[in-house]
């Protein structure tokens, strides 16, 4: 059943086009419970791109997200008959906390539905924003399952929905982002590299800052396994994708909203290409350009999108270098700067959307990191059941950097050989072709298990 909501929720039901002015507006209406949050000079980001990058840290925002903005600006709008029969919004998490904030405040009944994915420290997060006034639900693995079933609790009972990012009054209240950039630098900077999630971020702060200078360069980043914008901007409209990795909870949405995409295929938005928009290919609305850094033109728009692996290395540096904890939806933008060719000493400014990210997490941000960077591999070795195997493996296969960081048998029978998972650890990339040179040149059958394939996905 597709949903109709007798909120807006959408474009498409009659509301004005978002404009800067709603943008404007957004900042007087929200000044007294937003943190204006800093614009700092990264200096380490800027020598590895080589132009004057900035970060926007809404990790150090009210509620450690942006989402307080868009959330908190809809709410304000709200009648009273409206607030007194409560609100249902639906979010992986940092939504849920604007919501959630805002309901406290302003005193107001709401229903909040989150993936079953979503973080503990999320969870126990809006729990925390919302006090009594708010009810956590989980239900579902994705934002789209949440978000069912929220839409259905509307219908149900006639509350008022708060889109996390596919309403103008939501992404005018994002867009304030914009608003801030531009009074804190004097001016609109060359490039503007930011997350997508929804869409609707994208959408407030590309409308507001195109209304003041042509000439800015905009860049959304989403993460390889959810490259919704893209899928619609090829199909030219929101398309649902059939599968995404969920890591990224921030940002990994099924299906781009409507709003957002009409937008970027408004402004042209080209996408870089992608496995998933291979059913489009032939038929694309937008330009496709090939894998790889692209150079940007002047008052270009474009859609990349960054590896899960990448993104988890990103956090690692921001956090090691620059004492950022962000989630990984916040280090979406920072990652996209690998992405893109930057003019030379262009002013640059990269959104660091979120903070909300559960400790319990890095063991599994290292490890993606690790094999990303090339450094952590997986292997089948069938090891012969005679005193000395594993010794030898240890001191003829293993290089002088490497190290052994898993070892476990996959079935423990009495056959002459059993199978082992190891987990080895490179001292450097590069050392994987000697590895490899020595297994093969053992008495032991190595398999290298390739990252992606199901063999992978089941033994690690």
């Amino acid at each position: 059943m597709e949903f109709v909501s007798t909120s807006h929720t959408s474009v498409t039901t009659g509301l004005p086009p978002l404009t800067a002015a709603d943008v404007d507006a957004a900042a007087e209406r929200i000044a007294a419970v937003v943190r204006r949050t800093p614009l700092e000079p990264a200096a380490r980001v800027s020598a590895a791109v080589g132009a004057d990058v900035y970060l926007k840290r809404e990790d150090l925002q009210t509620v450690r997200s942006y989402k307080i903005r868009g959330a908190y600006n809809v709410m304000a709008q709200l009648s009273e008959a409206d607030r007194a029969n409560g609100v249902v919004a639906a979010s992986a998490g940092n939504h849920a906390q604007g919501v959630a904030y805002a309901c406290r405040v302003m005193e107001i009944p709401g229903r909040i539905y989150v993936p079953t994915t979503t973080p503990k420290q999320k969870r126990d997060r809006i729990s925390w924003h919302g006090g009594h006034h708010v009810e956590l639900i989980a239900v579902g693995e994705t934002y789209d399952a949440a978000a069912a079933a929220a839409q259905a609790d509307v219908v149900r009972t006639g509350a008022s929905w708060i889109h996390a990012f596919d309403d103008p009054r939501t992404a005018a209240g994002q867009g304030t982002i914009a608003h801030e950039i531009v009074s804190e630098l004097g001016r609109v900077p060359d490039v503007v590299v930011l997350p997508v999630g929804g869409g609707g971020c994208l959408a407030g702060i590309a409308t507001y800052l195109r209304a003041h200078d042509d000439n800015v360069t905009i860049v959304g980043v989403e993460p390889t396994g959810a490259v919704s914008l893209a899928a619609a901007l090829a199909a030219g409209h929101p398309v649902t994708l059939d599968t995404i990795d969920p890591f990224v909870d921030g940002a990994a949405v099924k299906r781009i909203g409507g709003l957002g995409h009409e937008v970027m295929a408004r402004m042209g938005a080209t996408i870089t290409e992608h496995p998933e928009l291979g059913a489009y290919a032939s038929s694309s609305k937008a330009t496709i350009l090939p894998a790889g850094r692209v150079s940007l033109a002047p008052g270009s728009t474009h859609i990349s999108h960054v590896d899960e692996g990448a993104i988890c290395s990103t956090m690692l540096e921001l956090y090691q270098n620059e004492g950022i904890i962000a989630e990984p939806a916040g280090a979406l933008a920072v990652t996209g700067l690998s992405e893109i060719e930057l003019p030379d000493d262009a002013t640059v400014v990269c959104l660091v959307s979120g903070g909300n990210n559960d400790v319990s997490r890095y063991g599994e941000i290292i490890e993606r990191s690790l094999v990303h960077r090339g450094l952590k591999h997986y292997f089948l070795v069938d090891f012969p059941q005679e005193p000395g195997a594993l010794r030898r493996f240890l001191d003829e296969v293993l290089g002088p950097d490497d190290d052994v960081t898993l070892f476990e048998y996959v079935k423990r029978n009495n056959r002459e050989t059993g199978a082992a998972l190891v987990g080895v650890e490179l001292g450097v990339p590069e050392g994987l072709a000697g590895l490899l040179e020595r297994m093969a040149g053992s008495r032991l059958h190595c398999e290298h298990l390739q990252p992606g394939s199901p063999a992978y996905s089941y033994l690690t």
